[in-house]
């Protein structure tokens, strides 16, 4: 049997185990990422006089020595964080937390440049959430079976996402139509019972994920963003594969049974 074999002999679903734990996916899913955002030319966009550019080449030197904002290879950064961050919470590992911070500070930036201006009182809210999730699991938490308090946690967290997010809009403008708007909402509901469910460490975190790559994987094909599309079947397989982990393996510190 090969080491990892041996390693996880004892867990029931050793190669899931063996697929989260994986160096190589981490630096697959980095490279992806990388490629990703090349493909869809986020390096060539600035954010200048308070609007976007896109597809900048020729001027893209001197428009930034102008105090343009070279804001696609700061969402390129943002986004190899993102996927770290969702790496090491799947390895159980409270870095991830500790980067998802991070994102929600990031993320919030960017998301307001490109026209979210909600993201003024929403990514503050993942902040704290996710603050408490890495108070939480420095505690020794353990993953916790589905009780009824996780059918709570991710109702509150749906109405306070749209909530917030209309009342964002209202009291800061933004990006205008009301499918924009609710999109975001559905968007943001799914990413904070995610958030919020993690905190906790239930397992069906991946599945609260899993939805949310869903409507992002559905979202892009329709846009024809097939760069995205790719990303997201990537992050779709490994939310899966996370679940049957932490379902069927349970916790990493599990001692192997007699």
């Amino acid at each position: 049997m090969s080491s990892w074999k041996n390693k996880y002999s004892h867990l029931k679903a050793p190669l899931a185990r063996h697929y989260v734990h994986s160096q190589y996916m981490d630096i697959f899913g980095v490279v992806l990422i990388l490629i990703v955002c090349y493909w869809r030319k986020f390096h060539q966009t600035l954010y200048y006089k308070g609007e976007l550019m896109f597809n900048v080449t020729t001027d893209f030197n001197s428009l930034v020595n102008q105090g343009a904002l070279p804001i696609g290879i700061f969402s390129m950064v943002a986004a190899t964080i993102s996927v770290l961050s969702g790496r090491f919470t799947a390895k159980q590992n409270n870095l991830g937390n500790v980067l998802n911070i991070v994102i929600a500070v990031t993320s919030g930036v960017l998301d307001y440049l490109f026209g979210n201006h909600s993201a003024v009182i929403t990514y503050p809210v993942t902040f704290l959430v996710a603050s408490y999730a890495t108070y939480k699991w420095s505690t020794g938490i353990k993953i916790r079976p589905l009780d009824r308090q996780y059918y709570i946690l991710v109702a509150l967290s749906l109405v306070i996402a749209f909530s917030l997010v209309h009342l964002g809009f209202y009291l800061f403008g933004g990006k205008e139509g009301l499918f924009f708007r609710n999109t975001v909402g559905v968007v943001f509901g799914l990413s904070l019972a995610g958030t919020v469910s993690n905190a906790f460490k239930y397992k069906e975190t991946w599945f609260n994920w899993l939805l949310y790559n869903i409507v992002q994987l559905i979202k892009n094909f329709l846009q024809m963003n097939f760069a995205n599309v790719v990303k997201y079947i990537f992050y779709i397989i490994s939310v899966i594969i996370t679940y049957i982990d932490w379902a069927w393996n349970g916790d990493v510190d599990k001692e192997p049974s007699a």
